[in-house]
């Protein structure tokens, strides 16, 4: 009987660290969810704080814009605003911060398209060079994305495994959203000439 007990013990102890080590390893991987999601936030960030100083650089060349510029004031406000917390990150909250960040994109898009009826701005240095800052800032933002997403997916699958699946439900852990592809990117645009 005391052998029965020792083992139950023993067996009871292994079940014990194990669930402990998987509970601390899903802190470490929502951690990292977490860490990477500000480096998302960062890089739009950065694109936003670029937009001020090339919506300054077009309106020097470009008077009559005024329309575009509010639109890009705008919509930079709005996506500036919309703030996500990584520990709640539910679909419809990274939708609506998507969302808000391709606005911005689009009027964004609005404003470089100007520089094409101002051939002064398109010699201009100082818009050269936040055209290319901004280009950058792009990529960092696509590849802090992918990462996002890279992170999510170990975290999400994690969580899914047994035994962990039991432990993830009874703290909480819940899995994260992904980033998509808008609805505009699922379609090749047409080229006519």
């Amino acid at each position: 009987m005391q052998k029965l007990s020792y083992i139950l013990l023993i067996v009871a102890g292994g079940l014990l660290l194990t669930g402990c080590q998987g509970y601390n390893r899903m802190v470490e991987k929502q951690e990292a969810v977490t860490s990477q999601w500000g480096n998302v936030q960062n890089a739009y960030q950065r694109r936003a704080d670029l937009i001020p100083n090339l919506v300054n650089t077009v309106k020097g060349y470009a008077e009559h814009e005024q329309e575009t510029f509010t639109q890009v004031t705008e919509a930079r406000a709005k996506a500036t605003q919309t703030n996500i917390n990584p520990e709640n990150l539910t679909a419809e909250s990274l939708q609506e911060y998507q969302q808000a960040q391709n606005q911005l994109s689009q009027a964004l898009g609005r404003l470089l398209l100007i520089q094409e009826n101002y051939p002064e701005l398109k010699a201009n240095q100082n818009f050269l060079a936040l055209q290319d800052e901004l280009a950058g800032t792009e990529n960092r933002i696509a590849v802090e994305r992918n990462k996002f997403n890279q992170i999510a997916q170990d975290y999400n699958a994690y969580i899914r495994k047994f035994p962990q699946v039991i432990y993830a439900k009874w703290f909480k852990f819940e899995a994260k959203t992904y980033f998509e592809a808008t609805s505009e990117a699922q379609s090749a645009p047409e080229v006519a000439f």
